[in-house]
């Protein structure tokens, strides 16, 4: 048995992870925002009309129109974002595309940020048809990798964009790989897997592999199919903070049915949000989710 795996050691990663986690927050504290994630163009992407709200807030109904969060937005309508909406230094600075070798197998990612120590990371899961150039473009789905990209590095954290090659139990395995791996080479802070789509189905999985699941601190579901038996996961039982957001007119994946898995978990207290789009498709949670306001949510609930 390596040392890492004895428990006092497991301990004295977590106290580290929680003492960074917590000097996060007190630092943003002193700035004077709501979260350990200090903001970034948050005029553009978090000024967000809430049309209804319930469970305390953890239940919201978000305003969106096509006209305006597509056509008003982009440069050129689902191709190319306004030159306000992103910052592309971090990508030029800080963004590599690299295979990685985890445990035999190889896996291709684009990574954002630093490769050891970081503060937190975040692994973006794509959907079916793509790969990790789309988690990487900037440009792409109202500028809103290249916030995710911003919000990261300034924070100290590292973003992964792999190519999964399959949503069955090969891909599974090599998220699982990937997550373990960063978990490692960050001394234990706290690994966020975002899953859009399809690629929610490598969610399911990880939520499932109780060895995968001690190593993540947060589940993203971007538009993705409705797992009904989430609460019986290892996920669930260690009680992973889940932020679910969706597309009120999503034709691939229901809303409803995806609504009816948060009101389970919401009816247990269990720590989760929810951010329906009104009107919006299969593609609008990717273009519009917030994700400062899913960090600080899931860093918050982390340093508890």
């Amino acid at each position: 048995m390596s040392t890492d795996d004895l428990p006092q050691a497991r301990t004295l990663r977590w106290l580290a992870a929680l003492g960074l986690v917590f000097g996060l927050a007190s630092a943003a504290a002193a700035q004077g925002t709501n979260g350990p994630i200090p903001p970034f163009k948050d005029d553009l992407f978090s000024r967000q009309t809430v049309l209804e709200s319930r469970d305390d807030g953890a239940f919201e109904v978000i305003d969106y129109q096509e006209q305006r969060d597509i056509n008003g937005r982009d440069e050129e309508p689902e191709r190319r974002v306004k030159s306000a909406y992103v910052d592309t230094a971090v990508s030029h600075r800080q963004q590599v595309n690299e295979t990685l070798s985890l445990g035999g197998m190889r896996l291709d990612v684009t990574r954002v940020g630093p490769l050891e120590n970081a503060a937190f990371t975040v692994i973006f899961i794509h959907g079916r048809g793509g790969d990790r150039r789309l988690g990487a473009n900037d440009f792409s789905f109202g500028g809103n990798f290249n916030r995710l990209k911003n919000l990261t590095v300034t924070s100290g954290g590292t973003y992964y964009a792999p190519s999964v090659p399959g949503f069955d139990p090969n891909g599974a395995a090599d998220v699982a790989a990937l997550i373990r791996f960063v978990f490692e080479n960050s001394k234990g802070r706290p690994v966020i897997l975002a899953c859009a789509s399809m690629g929610n189905f490598i969610c399911q999985s990880v939520s499932r592999d109780k060895e995968a699941v001690r190593y993540l601190k947060g589940l993203v579901v971007m538009g993705g199919p409705p797992d009904p038996g989430f609460l019986t996961t290892p996920a669930a039982k260690l009680r992973i903070p889940v932020f679910f957001s969706h597309g009120s007119a999503d034709k691939v994946y229901k809303a409803e049915e995806q609504i009816a898995v948060y009101q389970k978990m919401i009816s247990k207290a269990y720590p989760t949000r929810f951010r329906l789009f009104r009107t919006g498709g299969h593609g609008t949670p990717v273009r519009m989710s917030d994700w400062r306001e899913i960090l600080n949510f899931m860093l918050t609930q982390a340093a508890r």
